[in-house]
């Protein structure tokens, strides 16, 4: 199983940035997908998760409203729409898979998941 994640760069503040997560050797859909990041010195901090229907989302306060977690199954993809970036944002986001029993409480906790992308780099320039 590997999970890549890709889309990361070099974004102005306010701008948007779409990252992309593929999962191969497995079936997403039947996966609970979570986007965490991790900015210098700072521990790894949930951002987003999808349950595998797609149905419901859950999202980190700071970001509500200006990112979207979205997936298609079909394509064993996930993806983390990024808009109207602040500089706190600038980190190196990460997906992760999660087991379908993960239940709603339980998607914000990193131990939860057991399956990790390498992560790619979004910095937020003023």
């Amino acid at each position: 199983v590997q999970l890549q994640a890709y889309g990361g760069g070099l974004v102005q503040t306010g701008g948007s940035v779409r990252l992309s997560c593929s999962l191969s050797g497995g079936a997403l859909s039947s996966r609970v997908m979570g986007w965490f990041r991790q900015a210098a010195g700072k521990e790894r901090e949930f951002v987003a998760a999808s349950r595998y229907s797609g149905a419901t989302a859950n999202y980190l306060d700071s970001v509500k409203g200006r990112f979207t977690i979205s997936r298609d199954n079909a394509k064993n993809a996930v993806y983390l729409q990024m808009n109207n970036l602040e500089l706190e944002d600038t980190a190196i986001y990460y997906c992760a898979a999660a087991p379908r029993s993960t239940i709603l409480s339980e998607v914000r906790n990193s131990a939860r998941y057991d399956w990790w992308g390498q992560g790619t780099l979004v910095t937020v320039s003023s």
